[in-house]
């Protein structure tokens, strides 16, 4: 992303948001805070590996902040207050891909053509089928394939590994790189290409696994729609809900989902406010009633009075909690860190003593145990276990927020598996999220198959969960359940059609109750239901 150099970094609660070029492992986190520790408190810095993001202190100059993080490989770039995020450049986005790519075609180019020159054995090296005490000519072509190998694998690498090497802060890089090094100062260019290639495809991945975390946190977003039809006198108008004032009116047609949070004002239908409440059933919505923008309408138009802006409505506030918890680390991610800034020198301190130890004290072979000592370096390599964490706390972070649950942090996540005893409140409360029929009581001489087949004979037109349910009974129940004809859905009250030449109503407490149709018995018979947490459905006709 390109910026002026007047702008001033996004401001977030007292803290200046800078983009991260090239921090995709808490070992750059790691890198950066060692960087920056002369100018800001190491407690003061927060990162978000997600979204490649830092946040400092406002106090600390964008120069200075920016000056250090070059110093490590990396680029800061300040995200301006008040512009939008600029998408990388599809280079960029996919610099690191084709760099692997480039490298796993150098290692099988340079591979194919020093099998065809020099034969299998020295193609592979001191290793493998070939001859340990043996030194083989590399061919030019292929060591010019495995150079190209080599400088693709480690393009990303190797100015992390020079910063490294200056501050004397051993890291992966660092490690990967004398590795590759040492390699091919044994002569060894297919190993050290080979070792490129995968050090490479291992940091792809890793990037591929935080740009999956990343995309299941963007869904959130998607939830609103990018535009809503507002209502100006009896004109309507398609338009960004970011530029709705407080106050505007907007419709929401079936099946759309709202655009913004609101009071509705005309209409009625039911609402699916699964992606923010969680809730399994669909909720009956008509004047009066709050809605929630990215919840999705069910049958009947709804006009909306807005009550908040595009940044204030409750999806808004989801996403900028999981945002803000992401950067709240878990004991576990902050135990890794520690962990691997003790593990990365013990490796080198060990792949020393197997470089220097057994030629010293043994008069053992020099080649032998330097090449040992570099096979050490590889397999030592810290990078899955410090990236598998905060990617697992991400991902989680992101999977309970598109299923409506909100966790405030990293170490929240964690608290669940030291429980043993979970306790439910209310009747109903752990489901399934599937209705279905708990029973059927006919009146009035009907029987409870006859009164079924219409119910679902009514509802067969409907996608309403409760529909399902209906109608799934009375396939176990192997009825022959007729067409309807002439159905027609009354938005919040239910619907009416004609099963075998009589017209029929199916609809809820409220829909009797309107029909002058309850009895006393009637009601406490639904009351009793009610109370015991199950939705009734009532069948009944107008003669």
């Amino acid at each position: 992303m390109g910026t002026e150099e007047n702008e001033e970094p996004r401001s977030n609660l007292g803290f200046a948001q800078y983009r991260i070029r090239g921090m995709d492992c808490a070992e750059e986190i790691a890198a950066l805070k060692g960087a920056l520790k002369d100018v800001v408190e190491v407690d003061g810095l927060r990162f978000d590996l997600l979204e490649g993001t830092m946040d400092v202190p406002v106090s600390v100059p964008a120069e200075a902040v920016m000056s250090r993080v070059a110093g490590t490989g990396m680029r800061a770039e300040p995200l301006a207050a008040g512009s939008p995020v600029v998408s990388a450049t599809w280079l960029e986005r996919h610099r690191r891909t084709l760099l692997t790519v480039i490298s796993g075609v150098g290692v099988f180019t340079g591979f194919t053509v020093h099998l065809f020159l020099v034969g299998l054995d020295a193609a592979i090296g001191s290793e493998g089928f070939g001859d340990q005490h043996a030194v083989h000519h590399v061919p030019l072509a292929a060591m010019l394939a495995y150079g190209v190998a080599v400088a693709a694998g480690l393009a990303l690498v190797l100015p992390k590994a020079w910063y490294s090497a200056k501050n004397l802060r051993p890291d992966m890089n660092l490690l990967m790189t004398l590795a590759v090094a040492g390699a091919i100062g044994l002569g060894e260019w297919f190993e050290a290409s080979a070792v490129s290639f995968l050090f490479a495809l291992s940091l792809t991945l890793e990037a591929w696994s935080v740009g999956r975390a990343r995309r299941a946190v963007e869904k959130l977003l998607s939830l609103a729609p990018p535009r809503i039809r507002i209502k100006r006198g009896e004109i309507t108008e398609d338009v960004d809900p970011a530029a709705v004032s407080v106050g505007t009116v907007f419709i929401v047609q079936p099946g759309e989902r709202f655009g913004l949070d609101g009071v509705v004002v005309d209409g009625a239908s039911d609402v699916d406010q699964a992606p923010i409440t969680g809730e399994s059933m669909r909720v009956p919505k008509e004047v009066g009633d709050e809605v929630f923008a990215g919840t999705i309408n069910g049958n009947g138009a709804l006009e909306v009075r807005s009550t908040k802006i595009a940044s204030d409505t409750t999806l808004a506030q989801i996403v900028r909690m999981v945002g803000e918890a992401r950067k709240d680390r878990a004991d576990a991610e902050r135990w890794v860190e520690r962990f691997a800034r003790v593990y990365t020198p013990v490796v080198f301190a060990a792949a020393g003593a197997v470089m220097l130890l057994p030629p010293l004290l043994f008069s053992a072979s020099w080649g032998e145990w330097f090449y040992r000592g570099l096979v050490l370096l590889v397999i030592g390599c810290p990078c899955a276990l410090v990236i598998a964490t905060p990617v697992a706390i991400i991902a989680g972070l992101a999977a309970s927020a598109r299923h409506g649950v909100l966790v405030k942090g990293g170490r929240f996540l964690e608290i669940p598996a030291m429980v043993s005893v979970v306790a439910l409140d209310k009747t109903g409360t752990l489901t399934e999220g599937r209705p279905r029929v708990a029973d059927v009581e006919p009146l009035n001489e009907h029987t409870a198959d006859a009164l079924l087949t219409v119910a679902a004979a009514i509802e067969s037109r409907s996608e309403h969960p409760i529909a399902r349910a209906v109608i799934d009974h009375a396939k176990t129940a192997g009825l022959d359940v007729p067409l309807p004809e002439a159905v027609e859905i009354v938005p919040g009250k239910g619907t009416t059609g004609r099963v075998n030449g009589k017209q029929y109503w199916l609809g809820s407490h409220r829909s009797l109750e309107e029909r002058e149709q309850e009895t006393p018995e009637v009601h406490g018979a639904i009351e009793q239901r009610s109370r015991a947490g199950r939705s009734v459905v009532v069948v009944g006709t107008d003669d």
